[in-house]
Parts: C-alpha cells; sequence; structure tokens
C-alpha cells in the first residue's frame, strides 16, 4: 500500500470531478453519497498506509513516491512527489478521518440548498487540496496545496454568495491570506536560492552544512515560512479572517477549523522543524505570537453571544497553543494537540450546526436556553467536546493541552506557562458559559422557534456521536510516560543535529520532564479548568444576575471586549480605507484620464481622420472619375510651371 500513496489524492479528485461536472444531473442523495463515499475510500487507503508504516523500524518510515518530472529548467527540477512518514500519515488519517465525518454530518444539514452538488464538489475539492499540501514532498508542490485550500476557503465561506456579509467574509479571508502566502513565496525562493532545491530531505539534511544556526539567512527562512503560517492558522496580527469566516455554512466552519486550512501552518512549522531549531529567534517569535494569541483570542471569546464565533475565538485560541509547543521545542506536543483539537473542535462546530439547525437558523446564545431537553443527543455529545476542550481529564484536550504547558515550564519558560494556564482558565469559563446559555437555564427561545424545535436527523447525530467517542478517549495515545503518539513522531523531530544545535546557540531542545512533576502539573492543571467551569456555573446558572452588573460596573472594558477590541475598525482606518482611497484616486486619476484618456484619444484620432476621409469615399464613380481628371491636371500645371 506505500507504493500506492497517490490513491489518497486520486478518491477526492473523482468526486470533486464528478460533482463538479454532472452534480446538477445528479440526485442530492447521489451527489451526497458520491462526495462522502470518496472521501471514506481515501480514509480505507490512509488506514491501511498507518498500519504499513508502522510495521517497519521507525529509521525507514520515510516513503517517497515520484509521480512524474513537474518542472525542469535548467538546473532547476521539480517532481510531483508524495512523501509518507510519521507526521504526513497522521495528518492524512486525521483529514480523511474527522473530513468523512463532516460529509456524512453535511448531507442532512445541506439538504434543503439548491447549491447542494456545488457545495460537496468545494467540500472534496479543499480536503484534496489539503492532502496534497500534507503529502507534498517539496515547497513547490505544498505551496499548491497552500493556495488550494485558500481557494477552497474563499468559495466556501462565501458559499451564500447571495448574502452580501458572505461575499465580504470569502474576500477577506482571501486577502489577508494573500498577505501571509506573500511570505511563504519569499521563503521558497530564499530557501531554492541558498540550496539549489525546494525537497524536504536535500534542504533538511544539509541545512546544518549550508547554513549558520542562529544566523541571518536561517532567521530569515524561517521568519517568511511563520508569516505563511500566521495567514493560514490565523494567529495575530492576520487572524480576523477567521471569526468572520462563519458566515459559510457550519460544516466548512468544522472542516476549516479541525481538519483542514487552519492546521496548515501548524504542520509547516513542524515539518520544518529541522530549520526552526536552528533558529533561535524564530523559535521565540513563533512561541511569543502563539503565547500571546491564546490569551488575546480567549479574552475577546468571553464576550461574545455568536455561538459559532464563540468557537472561532476558541480555534484562534488553541492554535495559539500549538505554535506556543512549537516555539519552546515540542513539536510532539503541538502536533499532539493538533489531533485532538481536530476531533473536539469538529465535534463542537457540528453540535452548533445542530443547535442552529434546529432553532431555524438563530446563532445568538441569548436566544437559547433550555435545549438540552429538546436536543438531548446533542447536548451529550456537545458536553463531551466541551469537556475536552476545557481540559478536563479523561477527555482528549487535557492530555494534549497539559503536554504543552508541561512542556513549556520544563524549557523553564514560566513566563508562557503562566499565560498559557491563563488562557486555559478562560477557555474552561467561556465554553462552559456558552453551554450553560445554549442548552440550561430557561428558554429564551422566541415562542414560534420553540415549537419547532426537534433534534437532528441521524446522519447528523452519529457523527456527532464518533466526534464524541474520539474526544473521550483520542487522548490516551499520550498518556505521560507510555505516549504511544510521541514514539511514533519523535523520529520526525528527532533527526539530524537539530536539538543538538538548538543547544548550542541558545535555541530550544527537549528536556524530559520529571514524572513527579508531570502529576503534579497534571493537578494543577486540573484545578484550573474546574475553576473555570465553575465560575461559569456561578455567574450563569447560581447568580445569572451577576454578567450584566459587571458589563454596567465596567462598561467600558465590556464594550471593548466585546467589539472585539476593534481591531477590525483599526485596521479598516490604518489600511483598508487608506487603500481604498488610494486606489480609488489611481482609477479616477491615472486609469480614466491618462489609460483610458489615450486610447480614447487614440479612437477619436482615427475617428477624425475617418470623418475627414469621408467627404473623399462617396462611392459614386463619377467622383472618383472628376477627382483621377482633377488630380491629373495639378500635376501637369505643377510640372509646367515649377
Amino acid at each position: 500500500m506505500l507504493n500506492h500513496i497517490w490513491l489518497v489524492l486520486l478518491f477526492p479528485a473523482i468526486g470533486t470531478t464528478i460533482n463538479m461536472l454532472f452534480g446538477k444531473k445528479l440526485s442530492k442523495k447521489a451527489s451526497g453519497a458520491i462526495a462522502s463515499m470518496v472521501i471514506g475510500l481515501s480514509f480505507g487507503v490512509a488506514l491501511l498506509i498507518f498500519l504499513s508504516l508502522i510495521k517497519l523500524p521507525a529509521a525507514e518510515r520515510l516513503i517517497t513516491s515520484t509521480l512524474f518530472t513537474w518542472i525542469n529548467a535548467g538546473d532547476f527540477v521539480a517532481f510531483a512527489s508524495l512523501q509518507i512518514d510519521p507526521l504526513s500519515s497522521l495528518m492524512i488519517m486525521i483529514i480523511t478521518g474527522v473530513g468523512f465525518l463532516i460529509h456524512i454530518y453535511s448531507i442532512g444539514y445541506m439538504h434543503d440548498d439548491e447549491g447542494f452538488s456545488r457545495y460537496f464538489a468545494y467540500l472534496n475539492l479543499f480536503s484534496l487540496s489539503m492532502l496534497i499540501l500534507v503529502l507534498a514532498d517539496n515547497f513547490l508542490l505544498m505551496f499548491v496545496g497552500w493556495e488550494g485550500v485558500g481557494l477552497c476557503s474563499y468559495l466556501l465561506i462565501g458559499f451564500w454568495y447571495e448574502k452580501k456579509s458572505a461575499g465580504d467574509a470569502g474576500k477577506k479571508a482571501f486577502v489577508v491570506n494573500r498577505i501571509g502566502d506573500f511570505g511563504f513565496i519569499l521563503a521558497i525562493l530564499l530557501i531554492f536560492v541558498t540550496f539549489g532545491t525546494v525537497n524536504f530531505s536535500d534542504v533538511f539534511n544539509h541545512a546544518p552544512d549550508a547554513l549558520i544556526p542562529g544566523g541571518i539567512v536561517v532567521t530569515m527562512i524561517t521568519f517568511l515560512l511563520f508569516v505563511g503560517a500566521v495567514g493560514k492558522s490565523a494567529q495575530l496580527p492576520l487572524y480576523t479572517w477567521l471569526p468572520d469566516a462563519m458566515e459559510g455554512p457550519t460544516p466548512v466552519s468544522a472542516l476549516i477549523h479541525a481538519a483542514t486550512m487552519v492546521t496548515a501552518g501548524v504542520y509547516m512549522v513542524s515539518r520544518c522543524s529541522a530549520l526552526y531549531m536552528m533558529a533561535p529567534i524564530s523559535m521565540t517569535m513563533v512561541a511569543v505570537i502563539g503565547a500571546a494569541t491564546a490569551l488575546f483570542a480567549a479574552i475577546i471569546g468571553l464576550a461574545q453571544n455568536d455561538i459559532k464565533r464563540v468557537l472561532a475565538y476558541s480555534t484562534v485560541s488553541q492554535l495559539g497553543y500549538m505554535f506556543l509547543a512549537c516555539g519552546v521545542g515540542a513539536y510532539v506536543a503541538g502536533v499532539f494537540h493538533l489531533m485532538t483539537h481536530a476531533f473536539f473542535k469538529a465535534l463542537l462546530f457540528l453540535g452548533s450546526g445542530s443547535v442552529i439547525h434546529a432553532l431555524g437558523g438563530e446563532q445568538d446564545m441569548r436566544k437559547m436556553g433550555g435545549l438540552r431537553r429538546y436536543l438531548p443527543k446533542t447536548y451529550k455529545t456537545f458536553i463531551i467536546g466541551t469537556l475536552a476542550i476545557a481540559g478536563i481529564p479523561p477527555f482528549a484536550g487535557f492530555f494534549s493541552k497539559d503536554e504543552i504547558l508541561m512542556e513549556a515550564l520544563v524549557e523553564g519558560n514560566i513566563y508562557f506557562w503562566a499565560i498559557g494556564a491563563v488562557a486555559a482558565f478562560m477557555t474552561a469559563f467561556y465554553m462552559f458559559r456558552l453551554v450553560f446559555m445554549t442548552f440550561s437555564g430557561k428558554s429564551r427561545m422566541d415562542k414560534h422557534v420553540e415549537e419547532h424545535v426537534h433534534e437532528s436527523p441521524s446522519n447528523m447525530v452519529i457523527p456527532l456521536m464518533v466526534l464524541a467517542l474520539l474526544s473521550l478517549v483520542g487522548g490516551f495515545v499520550g498518556l505521560p510516560g507510555l505516549s504511544a503518539i510521541s514514539k511514533f513522531l519523535s523520529p520526525v523531530f528527532s533527526s539530524g543535529h537539530g536539538h543538538e544545535i538548538a543547544k548550542a546557540v541558545g535555541g530550544h531542545g527537549h528536556v524530559a520532564p520529571d514524572m513527579h512533576k508531570v502529576y503534579l502539573m497534571m493537578g494543577v492543571s486540573t484545578a484550573i479548568a474546574v475553576a473555570g467551569i465553575l465560575l461559569a456555573y456561578i455567574m450563569y446558572i447560581a447568580k445569572p444576575a451577576i454578567p450584566g452588573n459587571i458589563a454596567t460596573r465596567f462598561s467600558s472594558i465590556h464594550k471593548l471586549i466585546y467589539n472585539k477590541f476593534f481591531v477590525d475598525e483599526l485596521y479598516d482606518a490604518v489600511f483598508v480605507n487608506p487603500i481604498k482611497k488610494i486606489s480609488i484616486g489611481l482609477w479616477k486619476i491615472f486609469d480614466v484620464r491618462i489609460i483610458d484618456g489615450i486610447v480614447n484619444g487614440a479612437a477619436k484620432f482615427v475617428d477624425l481622420n475617418a470623418a475627414m476621409l469621408k467627404i473623399f469615399q462617396t462611392g459614386y464613380v463619377r467622383n472618383y472619375a472628376f477627382l483621377i481628371v482633377f488630380g491629373g491636371v495639378v500635376i501637369i500645371l505643377f510640372t509646367i510651371f515649377l
């Protein structure tokens, strides 16, 4: 099976083609079944690849399959080659496994939508692009998948393009990601100039010889790569597109946040760990941005009332944790949290979709309440996802988040640990605030809406149950001291001289934590999460008047947080509106007056000449004969007298 990696890409490519070309002629049942089946087949292949890979010795778990020569220009050769190793095999299982459940869920959620086949064509293309990104064995092919997920995010966020807000959100995502992608392009060019190749193995193997540890070149390469990651994975300051991405269908939000686009930046930084371990300045920057984003997004999540926006800011915050892990050299912990986050965040978004579906599109938590009576299955699965993201043992998020905080503390980064701990407290608080406002207490629903509340159909509920199970048991692969995922992934991040070089230049190597300290910190992490939950219970169940009193007493702070620190307004004032004004000025002056003036002036010149010549082009033979005679006489007279 390791020789047939391309099958993982083939199936979603077939699904995309069928729904793109023939979707309108197919029934909705057939269209959804085909799109889901191809992702299911791709997951089956990914699982077989994973099982084949683990049978090999750790040192041999790197398989490359070259499909064809892609670019051959002078000394530069780029192949369309796919690479399987522990990291990419884990990623394709997450993408296809979670993606398959989202596809199944979408059949029920999008059942009445007129763009049903178009939706599934985009969804298959999204999965295909992400698979190309993680399977590529070189930066150039990775960039193809990188741009592919960017395109698909634009198409799916703006799927309901008749809504201005959806169209604007799609454009915003596309434009903001172009900023990050510009950095990624520059990084690829610098890598080629430095190494003469863009192949992963060649670059990483020759990095210790070609680059000076801590030098300007490796720092610039890793910095530019991280610029790309910041855009794609929605970190400060390029995070603003992700909350607005909620304008797309809810299953799209689940796919973007859990299995595809936003995980691309974390994957790319992890893949390039050999370079980052040689660049301590860049690693510190990654950790600082990750920690700041985790805290900043958690603060904003405290005051949001749109159920999907709360989850969106929680994603931004959780991605910050992943980058914090990478920044302190704990790449395994970062990828581990990426995996568990895929489970519980897909569950939470699909659970919110079940709520929205039941309420006829309502997303404001202030107009919910008491839904546990009407949506018992959705509630039970949702509470599992919430316990997982809050970091309560034995749910999956506890093990991965705790490992990140533990690694930060072991590396001596007490400030990073403190920021992560505060963000964890806030996460537990705002997620249970969401649960209490949505499912508990008295109903605040409109009477007409409440009369029609109903549990979601089985094709929506079953994926929730599967994801709830994964959110419950998924963390056990990372049990402290017995971590199967650490043993599986460690060869990817410990090859070469990266750790030794990192230590030599004052960077972040890996230090094995003391188990007594591990258990102590597990207790501390649990206490922090429980404290957040208890505070949410007191404020939204026991004494529900408290939030209103706090909002009134600290109205300025509440307004600042509720309005997301006015970052969008700041960007509009500093960047967007000035660029618009400059663009309008260039259009009115340079485009209309100069460019159009030259073109229109040329047309008027030709028109004037044509009008003059038209006098002589009458079409009458007698006129032409007269002109010939007249011309002849003029010539004769000119010859005689001059």
